[in-house]
């Protein structure tokens, strides 16, 4: 899904993965910073001056008008720092390593390691005689 709308508001909800955000305030670019501080996998900032840096979004800092964020880009050992006013748009276009992993579907698999674990354990104990 690409999303290249404008945004008056909230950004909205939903998985971000193949969204794009050209936020047209500083509280939109302040938005989109938040989610992709918060998105498990890369994005791709466009830059004002038409550059693109790909990579993964790891701090941020909002100061007002001295806001900015640091990013590994994919390409390079160095870490950018990027400011908030040089934002023109924000891409997710990174897989999300953690979409659809919940709390409930670890705790749900977690219980089936364990019953089948004490199944494996009654089965043994059956078969030589313990129970």
């Amino acid at each position: 899904m690409t999303d290249t709308k404008t945004h008056s508001g909230s950004i909205g909800s939903g998985p971000l993965q193949g969204r794009r955000f050209s936020p047209q305030s500083f509280n939109e670019t302040v938005e989109a910073i938040e989610l992709a501080f918060d998105y498990r996998g890369d994005v791709t900032v466009g830059l004002k001056s038409g550059e693109q840096v790909g990579g993964y979004l790891y701090n941020r800092e909002l100061k007002g008008a001295d806001s900015s964020f640091d990013l590994f880009p994919a390409d390079s050992a160095e870490s950018r720092r990027i400011r908030y006013d040089e934002v023109a748009m924000v891409a997710f276009s990174g897989e999300d390593t953690a979409s659809g992993k919940s709390w409930e579907n670890w705790v749900a698999k977690k219980e089936s390691e364990r019953k089948a674990e004490a199944d494996r354990v009654a089965a043994d104990a059956k078969a030589r005689g313990y129970l």
